[in-house]
Formats: C-alpha cells, sequence, structure tokens
C-alpha cells in the first residue's frame, strides 16, 4: 500500500505537469513542469521526502529497462543516422563528459549545491 500511494503522489504531480502545459502558452515540455513541480513541493515541504522516497528509488533502479525502446529506435532509425554518424558522436561524447563533470561535482560537493541536512 505504502508504494502505491508514493506512486500515485508521483504521477499525481506528473499529472500536473501535463495540465500546466495544456494551459500555459509555453513550450516546455509536461515532463519538466512536473520536475519543477516535484522540486518545489519537496523543498518546501509539501511533498514530504519520506512520502515519495521508496517508489521513486524503484524507478531509478529500473530506470536501464526504460532505455530499451529508445535504443531500438535507434537501431531501426540507423539509415537516417549513418550520415549524421561524427557530429552525433561528438555530441553524444561532449554532452556524456559534461553530465559526468556535473553528477561528480554536486556528489563530492554537495555543501555548495544543496542543504546537507536533506
Amino acid at each position: 500500500m505504502k508504494y502505491l500511494k508514493q506512486f500515485f503522489i508521483i504521477t499525481a504531480v506528473a499529472f500536473l505537469g501535463e495540465v500546466l502545459h495544456g494551459v500555459l502558452p509555453f513550450s516546455i515540455p509536461a515532463s519538466v513542469y512536473g520536475l519543477v513541480l516535484m522540486l518545489a513541493g519537496l523543498k518546501s515541504g509539501m511533498i514530504p521526502h519520506a512520502a515519495v522516497k521508496d517508489a521513486a528509488a524503484f524507478l531509478i533502479e529500473v530506470m536501464p529497462v526504460m532505455f530499451i525502446p529508445a535504443g531500438v529506435g535507434v537501431i531501426t532509425s540507423w539509415p537516417e543516422l549513418k550520415p549524421a554518424l561524427i557530429p552525433v558522436s561528438i555530441t553524444i561524447a561532449a554532452t556524456t563528459i559534461l553530465v559526468m563533470a556535473a553528477a561528480g561535482t554536486v556528489k563530492f560537493c554537495p555543501g555548495h549545491f544543496v542543504n546537507a541536512h536533506v
């Protein structure tokens, strides 16, 4: 029952992001609205960390499985990607290094970015 409640909270916030995407005239994806709402809820205390912690941990654990359809899509669209192989490879390498650097900085210098008591 605990997981069901936590998944409901996460889904409700995602739904609110979808509503905002439909109502607001900006070209921001609904998932970004949902993430911002979740962050605001967690930081303000409206959504307690414990209210979504276990379901969020589960979703992070199964995240690699969710990338399988995207990988299959890349394989099936290989003829279109082949001419742009060099620019796409450079972009992937650069963004991977950037994300690794950002994640490492946040992980090893947490006091500069978030409160340590969370």
